[in-house]
């Protein structure tokens, strides 16, 4: 149980990022007529995920590469490895101007916050991947919670219920573009820690668990800003818009979670680009995340509120055969045993 929760925090860790705790990401692909979409995205969330961990620990993999070998075979395995690269520098480099960014609500100057969250990413790496697991299990937990005390609390002041009528549903195809957006990283970091995973059912665990979650958050955040859908254009991070009612503290312990929300998601894709390149060149964790964040650093004046509505649904759209080929790989692995 307890390892379990280890990688469901690891994998919250990962999802969990600036795009879907802004709540941007969330509006983006769900909105209205959404409730089965999110029920669909559950269901195949917690597959995908086991699927991956069940790959990862048969093959003790330390990098994303095998995995993507079972899934794709060997051809499109490196197009995919050649995505993933993409897709983990791009976002790293979105999440590490965010964290500059955020840091400017509190007086620091951009340039300053990036160096500062640049500093910070590189020394988690001083070590082994203990400090980053570590991490996630401290921030997580806060983060979840703060989400659903301003979600719920939101809610309970409008006297909102949370019930959608089944025949309206006309956008659950939405379900499967968000679920392979949220695998292509995932991918990466799990299967960067295959070889630490003891035993299937910590998968069983990890997958189920972090399913539940991030299907109960997503359908309550997406119920609250369908109810303020009139002002999402005046924010760009739609959070403060739930935020704005709320006490002065609340609103800065939020702003604080999603700071550190931008920094988990950067060191899971500082993590998985790590793992990956290490195999091709032999040197420490702390140095590929030194160079790594060091050639990153220049593309930093990216928009966070441009790559949300750009690249996001494009990278959805691009997974969906990786994410076939998960949900089919249950059937497929039996039928060749």
């Amino acid at each position: 149980m307890k390892s379990g929760l280890k990688w469901m925090f690891l994998i919250l860790g990962t999802t969990i990022g600036a795009g879907y705790a802004s709540g941007r990401e969330i509006w983006e692909f769900f909105g209205f007529e959404s409730g089965l979409a999110i029920c669909i995205f559950t269901v195949t969330f917690i597959i995908s995920v086991y699927v991956i961990m069940k790959i990862s620990h048969e093959s003790k993999t330390k990098h994303f590469f095998p995995v993507l070998e079972k899934l794709v075979g060997k051809k499109l395995a490196h197009v995919y490895d050649v995505l993933i690269v993409l897709y983990l520098f791009s976002t790293t480099i979105v999440m590490i101007a965010g964290g500059g960014a955020t840091l400017e609500a509190f007086l620091i100057p951009y340039w300053v916050g990036i160096a500062f969250f640049a500093v910070l990413l590189i020394l988690l790496f001083i070590g082994n991947t203990n400090g980053i697991i570590r991490l996630n299990t401290i921030i997580i937990p806060l983060l979840v919670l703060g989400l659903f005390y301003a979600l719920f609390s939101f809610n309970i002041s409008n006297s909102h219920t949370w019930l959608f009528d089944i025949s309206k549903q006309y956008n659950w195809p939405a379900a499967f573009t968000f679920t392979s957006l949220n695998i292509l990283p995932l991918i990466a970091v799990l299967s960067a820690v295959g070889k630490e995973i003891k035993d299937i059912k910590e998968a069983k665990i990890a997958s189920i668990g972090s399913g539940l979650v991030l299907g109960s958050i997503s359908f309550i955040y997406n119920e609250t800003l369908i109810q303020i859908a009139d002002l999402l254009a005046e924010y760009e991070i739609p959070l403060f818009a739930i935020l704005r009612g709320e006490p002065f503290a609340v609103f800065i312990f939020m702003s604080v979670m999603l700071w550190l929300a931008i920094y988990t998601t950067a060191v899971s894709g500082v993590f998985g680009l790590a793992s990956r390149f290490q195999v091709i060149i032999k040197l420490p964790y702390w140095i590929l995340a030194l160079v790594l964040v060091a050639l990153m650093i220049p593309f930093t004046r990216f928009g966070f509120s441009n790559l949300v509505a750009i690249l996001y649904p494009l990278y959805g759209l691009i997974n969906l055969y990786l994410l076939i080929t998960i949900l089919m790989y249950p059937f497929i692995d039996r039928l060749k045993k």
